[in-house]
């Protein structure tokens, strides 16, 4: 097997929303951003692989719904969009296993938030609208483990992270950080066909979030599978559809949330993809531009997230 371009990378550089988590609406993840090529592969060539991700996001809830805002308090509806912009490597260990391979992953994300909340203040109501530029929450897997059950067919274990880096005030309305820990066990999975030329990669996990300190906001843990399928030709030029699904498996609590019923929620989504990979000696870069359409949403931003990568192995 030889190096090969997406490896793990998006599950560390994708699985971000700077604006909102479930207490905002949307959660550290994003239905279908996940989806990973080669999720369960880790090559067993060592040395470095780098990503660059742009991610766009713009969603909204329905004014009829009050929703827990990530600052404290709550709106009565909300409407928010973001910018993410993620530096991404991936370290890939020196083993002489065949049959099992190691990496190292690191994402530094960039955010810029605009949001824009109703407010309620006995029979008045108003729109408030804030934005904020800065550096989003950092995520890391210190081991991603990949199995070969053959040439053909691999998974990948590991532990994703996101650390509270980013900038959070409460009662700010946009905010470029969760203000919680983010744990994420992951597993991934990768199958070819036609010799390789066609892919289906599955990545799941489940996300467990610590209390929110400053609100006393507890979001509840969130189940999602994120899968795609591609076919690469060999012009370089790669066809395929990409979805997600994400289903909260506890409600939230905390007081805000107790008021709310626990705020559980859920969400699909599907698109397209299409990838283009360029080749030389010693390495390779794979372009990759998705769009997918959310639906079949509750207690979470409705939108259309897309997303555009550069992904470089040496």
């Amino acid at each position: 097997m030889k190096k090969l371009a997406l490896v793990t990378l998006l599950a560390a550089a994708a699985a971000a929303a700077p604006a909102y988590a479930t207490e905002g609406g949307v959660g550290h993840a994003i239905t279908g951003l996940q989806a990973t090529s080669y999720s369960g592969l880790i090559p067993p060539t060592p040395g470095w692989t780098f990503n660059v991700s742009y991610a766009y996001y713009n969603g909204s809830i329905s004014a009829s719904r009050q929703i827990p805002l990530t600052g404290g308090g709550t709106s009565l509806g909300l409407r928010g969009s973001f910018d993410l912009l993620n530096f991404t490597g991936l370290y890939i260990w020196n083993t002489k296993s065949t049959s099992w391979n190691f990496a190292s992953v690191f994402t530094l994300p960039i955010a810029y938030v605009d949001a824009s909340a109703g407010l309620q203040v006995g029979p008045f109501s108003a729109r408030k609208t804030d934005n904020d530029t800065g550096l989003y929450d950092a995520t890391f897997a210190p081991v991603v483990a990949s199995h070969h059950f053959s040439q053909t067919s691999h998974i990948s274990l590991s532990l994703y992270i996101t650390a509270p880096t980013g900038n959070y005030e409460k009662g700010q309305l946009a905010n470029p950080s969760l203000n919680v820990w983010v744990f994420s066990p992951t597993v991934g999975y990768t199958q070819l066909f036609q010799q390789g030329s066609l892919e289906w990669s599955t990545t799941t996990a489940v996300d467990f979030y610590t209390r929110n300190s400053a609100t006393d906001y507890q979001n509840g843990s969130v189940f999602r599978i994120d899968s795609l399928l591609v076919k690469r030709l060999p012009s370089g030029w790669g066809l395929g559809a990409v979805g997600g699904w994400i289903y909260q498996l506890e409600n939230d609590s905390g007081p805000t949330a107790d008021r709310l019923n626990g705020f559980k929620g859920h969400a699909i989504s599907i698109g397209p993809m299409v990838n283009y990979l360029k080749k030389w000696q010693g390495g390779q870069v794979e372009f990759s531009l998705r769009w997918t359409h959310e639906f079949d949403v509750k207690n979470r931003l409705a939108g259309n997230p897309a997303m555009l990568s550069a992904t470089i192995s040496l």
